[in-house]
């Protein structure tokens, strides 16, 4: 990549270029684009993020400038934020040292424009305004005279230069004239050249000396400057704690008087003010970066359809579905149970086990959150070790195992006879997984590598589960799920985390796939970002923002599901989801609509054409549609559910105690377990040994792999895992590779065999 040779800085110019920053041990110096306006130091990944996405700021006004080595420089504002920086040469670096300490100075005056008290105007601001102008008055004669003085120390550079060239030209003449005895006119010009030099140098002295002089005078309010802004930040910084403090006393003091309602569901409504903007971004891993949303158009716009299509008896999409029905009578579930006419009426399951329906209550223990996190800002949080005070007693395979709370949606998706009717379903499904995680603030544990948890509801379902540890950097899970009703879910999901000062961003990497039997059709799609708000000051809420695309690789069919992020500006209801399914050709049949956290609709399409220009100039599609029908619904939280985490009647069985399960099962983990006890200190010195003993195991397996790779015969990684229940497999329908169920588990079980399975609590 070539660079353009960045230009001689001078005060008041945009100041670009690259540097070397220093990031961590083990990546080291990253080569990052930085840009220096205005008296803040800025720096992105690349050129191109300029636009959007700034990894993180520095104001030079309270900021330290100090010169390592040849090449280094570190720049700091007292402790908060320092920057190691590297530049490519000496040269480069004493350009960005000169264009700093110019940018500095430069704001060091717009700062002192706002300082409250003046040699020359001390007296309390008048109403008039006049304070406020003898202080304009004074900067800017300030200003113009130091201005005025930069202009003679030029000139004098210039001079010296000009002199010290012609000088320097005569003695080299006067060398060469050595030899001969004719150097008496030689010498007399070196001795004029050498005047003029000695004149000039003295004027730049001079220059210089009043420089300082007049620098001096001003030095202490800038210093006084100086320090005021950082008293104001301490002070910022102790009302910040204090005040995140008070709202948790409140809060607390608040759940003591009065039991929160089941159906509350918008923490956001009610404190809108806790919702932050824009947050400081220090990102130096992940590109994506989070912004409070503007109102976003919608793409398209459903009106109703016709009334010929209600009345008319023809089946308009081929499908076999509600065109000459009543809309009042009918029902989703009951035109999918028409359009099979194999599959039974009514079923009736009865459990054959009374499982619990509450666990014991959440303690009130208090721990500052900002006390911890705020030296996570922009970390990968699966690295850094956390109390329980922030968990839920569940692992994350325990939380992936919550997707199929709602399986009957599967269920009903097997039974279709329409491909397109089928989507509508499995796309309801990925919108439901997410309904259990609206109050859920709490952290899953971290599962240690080789961890497994079943969840057998053969009988009581129609399905078995079973999910793995299968890599613990970066921590990845395996999950496969079998139905007796013709379906077969399974995924590999890794989750990238980052605190970014004012929230919180989950980003699940991975896919998800769902197989039919009956139909052979093969679904995938991948999961949106998670974000935590008000890890400062407020009440934790959560937020799913991004888009899926969920798609049918046996016949083409697509369903694009678009999760709105939540805004001030927008006049939708939160959480809002919408989504179009279209077939192979790209013509749409499906409306849907709702929200993630509480039920979705499907409407069918009827007609489509192109509507108004949007706010954005985008032509908009209308769709006229039949009545919305209802096709999923969030099942209502147990009683006390704010007591127990927020659990779902599904979460608070999932960490019951079992018979017969594997030793390597969460259910078996005795930190979760101490911590669902309310024995909060015992769990998090029990958390503690187990982490200590993972990285004990982790490096006598680098040790065997090391040993394994000197050998001739075989190699081996020392991230070379190999997963008890699962192997890795390249799909050829989505051209994707992740691990899948290879059995021999629920055979194991049946048998009690468990001796290949490691001891890992």
């Amino acid at each position: 990549m070539s660079e353009p040779k960045p230009p001689t800085p001078t005060p008041g110019d945009t100041y670009k270029g690259w540097l070397f920053k220093w990031t961590n041990y083990i990546k080291g110096y990253q080569r990052r684009w930085f840009v220096l306006s205005n008296g803040l130091l800025s720096y992105y990944r690349s050129q191109a993020e300029m636009g959007h996405t700034c990894r993180g700021t520095i104001n030079l006004a309270t900021a330290n400038i100090a010169v390592e080595d040849s090449c280094n420089f570190v720049i700091s504002n007292g402790g908060a934020q320092t920057y190691h920086l590297k530049a490519s040469s000496e040269v480069e670096r004493q350009r960005w040292i000169t264009a700093l300490e110019l940018a500095k100075a430069k704001a060091v005056h717009m700062q002192a424009e706002s300082d409250d008290s003046g040699d020359e105007c001390p007296a309390a601001p008048p109403s008039s305004g006049q304070g406020g102008g003898c202080r304009n008055l004074e900067i800017q004669s300030t200003l113009r005279t130091l201005g005025s003085k930069v202009e003679d120390l030029n000139t004098c550079n210039d001079l010296i230069v000009k002199h010290g060239s012609a000088l320097q030209r005569s003695l080299s003449e006067l060398e060469a004239l050595r030899v001969s005895g004719d150097v008496g006119d030689k010498m007399k010009q070196v001795t004029e050249r050498a005047t003029l030099f000695r004149i000039t140098s003295n004027a730049m002295i001079n220059a210089c000396r009043d420089f300082l002089s007049l620098a001096q005078s001003h030095s202490k309010r800038w210093q006084k400057a100086l320090h005021s802004e950082r008293d104001q930040r301490i002070r910022l910084e102790e009302t910040l704690e204090q005040l995140a403090k008070q709202h948790n006393h409140l809060e607390r003091a608040f759940r003591g008087a009065t039991v929160l309602p089941s159906s509350f569901s918008n923490p956001a409504l009610g404190n809108k003010g806790g919702v932050p903007g824009k947050g400081d971004a220090s990102d130096e891993d992940d590109d994506n970066e989070f912004f409070d949303a503007m109102e976003d158009p919608a793409e398209f716009i459903t009106v109703p359809a016709d009334p010929k299509y209600h009345r008319s008896g023809s089946n308009a999409s081929g499908f076999s579905c509600e065109t000459g029905m009543d809309d009042q009578s009918v029902n989703f579930d009951e035109l999918s149970l028409a359009s099979n006419p194999e599959s039974p009426q009514t079923l009736e399951l009865e459990p054959v086990r009374q499982r619990r329906t509450r666990i014991p209550d959440k303690p009130n223990y208090y721990l500052n959150l900002w006390s911890i996190m705020k030296n996570c800002i922009g970390k990968e949080l699966s690295k850094i070790p956390m109390p329980v005070n922030f968990n839920e007693p569940l692992s994350m395979l325990q939380r992936l195992s919550e997707d199929l709370e709602y399986y009957e949606l599967l269920d009903k998706a097997a039974k279709c006879q329409s491909s397109l009717e089928q989507m509508c379903y499995v796309a309801a499904f990925t919108v439901s997984s997410y309904s259990t995680t609206v109050h859920r603030t709490g952290k899953p544990f971290n599962p240690l590598l080789g961890e497994t948890f079943e969840l057998d509801r053969l009988k009581d379902c129609g399905y078995r589960s079973l999910c793995e540890q299968v890599s613990h950097h970066p921590p990845a899970a395996a999950h496969h799920a079998l139905s007796e009703k013709g379906w077969t879910l399974r995924q590999e999901i890794t989750l990238a985390s980052k605190f970014r000062g004012k929230y919180l961003s989950i980003m699940p990497l991975g896919s998800i796939q769902c197989l039919f039997d009956k139909s052979e059709n093969h679904y995938s799609w991948k999961k949106v970002t998670t974000t935590v708000h008000n890890i400062i000051v407020g009440k934790l809420w959560i937020d799913q923002s991004g888009e899926i695309d969920v798609v049918n690789h046996k016949t083409g069919d697509r369903c694009h599901l678009k999760f709105a992020p939540y805004s001030y500006f927008s006049r939708d209801v939160p959480r809002k989801v919408t989504g179009v399914v279209t077939d192979k050709d790209g013509k749409a049949h499906y409306v849907l609509s709702g929200t993630w956290d509480e039920k979705m609709e499907f409407s069918r399409i009827m007609q489509s054409s192109k509507g108004e220009n949007g706010t954005e100039g985008k032509q908009r599609t209308v769709y006229q549609t039949l009545k919305a029908k209802e096709i999923w619904k969030k099942n209502p939280l147990p009683e006390g559910a704010e007591n127990m985490y927020f659990f779902s009647s599904l979460a608070l069985t999932l960490n019951e105690s079992e018979e017969g399960v594997a030793p390597t099962d969460s259910r078996r983990r005795p930190d979760q377990r101490m911590m669902e006890d309310g024995r909060w200190d015992e769990a998090n010195a029990e958390k503690q040994k187990l982490e200590e003993k993972q990285r004990i195991v982790r490096r006598e397996r680098e040790r065997e792999a090391v040993k394994a790779a000197s050998t001739p015969e075989e190699g081996a990684h020392p991230d070379n895992y190999q997963a008890m229940w699962f192997d890795k497999f390249d799909d050829p329908a989505s051209g994707e590779t992740l691990h899948v169920y290879k059995g021999g588990y629920w055979e194991a079980k049946e048998q009690g065999s468990w001796d290949m399975c490691p001891e890992i609590f």
